[in-house]
């Protein structure tokens, strides 16, 4: 992988992490050419009334893997999703949520990624895919993205 290429992802990476949003969860990301894995740890703080994660929180996660496998392929500007269809498969209420986002169709200016969610045990807890797009919003005006 080139120096460029590199320095795209830590600057997602860093841009991702600095949302004032992740405090709640404090996510990590990793991000490889179409590709990035976002974990955080579930617990009371993301239940709901029934005592087990509340759905919002598997979006956020399903989303933000999908998300991010593609702006590792686009190098210019923030993408913005579309449409995000889920499929809540199985609850959890404590331990790791590991999303794995992956493109599986990349056009000149709308993908399609897809992602799943398991739990620490390797179960699937939910699965997702969503349409991005190119937003007019250029990743040298974040400054999350350009300050490190």
């Amino acid at each position: 992988m080139d120096e460029m290429t590199e320095q795209h992802y830590r600057c997602l990476e860093r841009m991702y992490l600095s949302a004032q949003f992740n405090e709640i969860y404090r996510p990590t990301l990793t991000i490889r050419r179409g590709k990035a894995e976002v974990a955080f740890d579930a617990g009371p703080h993301l239940h709901h009334a029934g005592n087990a994660v509340h759905g919002a929180n598997h979006f956020k996660g399903l989303d933000d893997a999908a998300f991010f496998a593609v702006n590792s392929l686009v190098t210019d500007v923030f993408v913005l999703t579309v449409t995000f269809n889920i499929q809540l498969l199985r609850p959890i209420s404590e331990g790791r949520m590991i999303a794995t986002g992956e493109v599986v169709n990349a056009g000149r200016t709308v993908w399609v990624a897809d992602s799943t969610l398991v739990d620490d045990q390797g179960r699937l807890l939910a699965r997702g895919s969503g349409t991005f797009m190119r937003s007019k919003v250029a990743l040298s005006e974040i400054a999350s993205y350009t300050d490190g």
